[in-house]
């Protein structure tokens, strides 16, 4: 087991990493908790509760947790003031307390709304990651982004709200579906554009391995994504200031699911369509050359996920999608964009015809 360190002094916390830690998930609560209550509230969806709950239940029983199970829908839907209304009714009905700890059992769906809920139940109760999926692994389980969709926009009601702890049991990959592995890939890939060009070369070299789900090389892309994610966290908490190339991808991606509803395409999916249009931005820019973003899209390709934006795609709906995004300003457009592999920079108050041009001619 490999530990990693989301430093943000008392709100400090670890990143557990290995093979086999869903079973021993009760001892990690029990040496590496904080004041916990012995009543669990362990969210899930019926997929993952199927295949991993029983071992979940059994190992906090096995250190004197109790647990609640609560199963919510197995889509973005479940991301929803609805849904966490319903998670709220049954923390009340469990008798939960302020040192209850929320479990999230799943992938970022899952870990979003759970926190959420964490963050605002009773003020804030104890939060724990257990991240499923690829994509949950090294991205959505890391930095305490917590948040409930609305019809008008992505992630638009939510909070930052750090875990106490994220339990990273990679052999939870193992029984992944392939589609899903591919949209987890998308988010490594954007750590390697905006942090390390050295891992990019990696994942270009091993494409065809991380695709097969090779478990030990998948452990190493989950690792050095979660090293990167916990460093660039510990600078910037709050995204006010370097946290923000976390988002590189992300402002079309958003504005992708936003007009399809968030049911056409797995965020991963959205987020490779999003980095290889903000790319293309960039190269429209002068901050990039050609060469650099045709390589980006092979590897995109090469990893079997989209770069063209859907054939529905209405530029100018997602231009207002997109100045409504949370990292607007003013109605200023604000878009990540690289540079170099391994460096980008947050471009504030682009103009809305350069980037209105490049999506329509998508």
């Amino acid at each position: 087991m490999a530990t990693l360190t989301v430093s943000l002094g008392e709100r400090s916390y670890p990143i557990l990493i290995g093979e086999g830690l869903l079973p021993r998930l009760g001892e990690h609560l029990r040496e590496k908790g904080r004041n916990l209550s012995r009543g669990t509230f362990l969210v899930s969806n019926p997929t993952v509760f199927s295949l991993y709950g029983p071992v979940a239940e059994g190992a906090l029983q096995a250190q004197e947790f109790s647990v609640t199970p609560c199963l919510v829908e197995d889509s973005e839907k479940a991301k929803s003031l609805d849904w966490a209304a319903r998670l709220y009714d049954a923390a009340i009905e469990a008798g939960l307390d302020r040192r209850s700890p929320i479990i999230a059992l799943g992938g970022g769906v899952v870990g979003d709304l759970a926190g959420f809920v964490a963050a605002t139940y009773m003020r804030g109760v104890p939060f724990i990651q257990v991240p499923t999926t690829l994509l949950a692994q090294v991205d959505a389980s890391v930095g305490g982004k917590v948040a409930v969709d609305h019809p008008r926009g992505k992630n638009l009601i939510g909070a930052f709200y750090q875990p106490q702890m994220v339990v990273i049991d990679v052999n939870t990959l193992q029984s992944l579906p392939a589609r899903q592995v591919r949209a987890g890939l998308a988010e490594v890939v954007k750590y390697g554009v905006i942090w390390d060009a050295d891992f990019l070369d990696f994942v270009e070299t091993n494409a065809a391995r991380l695709l097969n789900g090779e478990l030990f090389l998948m452990q190493q892309v989950v690792h050095r994504s979660c090293a990167i994610k916990a460093q660039v966290v510990s600078q910037d908490e709050r995204e006010s200031g370097p946290r923000a190339i976390l988002n590189f991808g992300h402002t079309v991606g958003h504005a992708i699911e936003t007009l399809t509803g968030y049911s056409s395409y797995h965020h991963g999916e959205a987020v490779a369509m999003g980095m290889a249009a903000e790319g293309r931005i960039a190269r429209a820019l002068g901050l990039w050359s050609g060469e650099e973003q045709s390589r980006l899209e092979k590897l995109l390709i090469a990893l079997q996920l989209p770069v063209s934006l859907p054939p529905s795609f209405a530029a100018k709906e997602a231009l207002a999608v997109m100045v409504r995004d949370k990292k607007a300003t003013e109605q200023r457009l604000t878009l990540v964009l690289p540079k170099h592999f391994g460096e980008v920079t947050v471009y504030r108050d682009l103009p809305a015809e350069t980037v209105l041009q490049v999506l329509e001619a998508r």
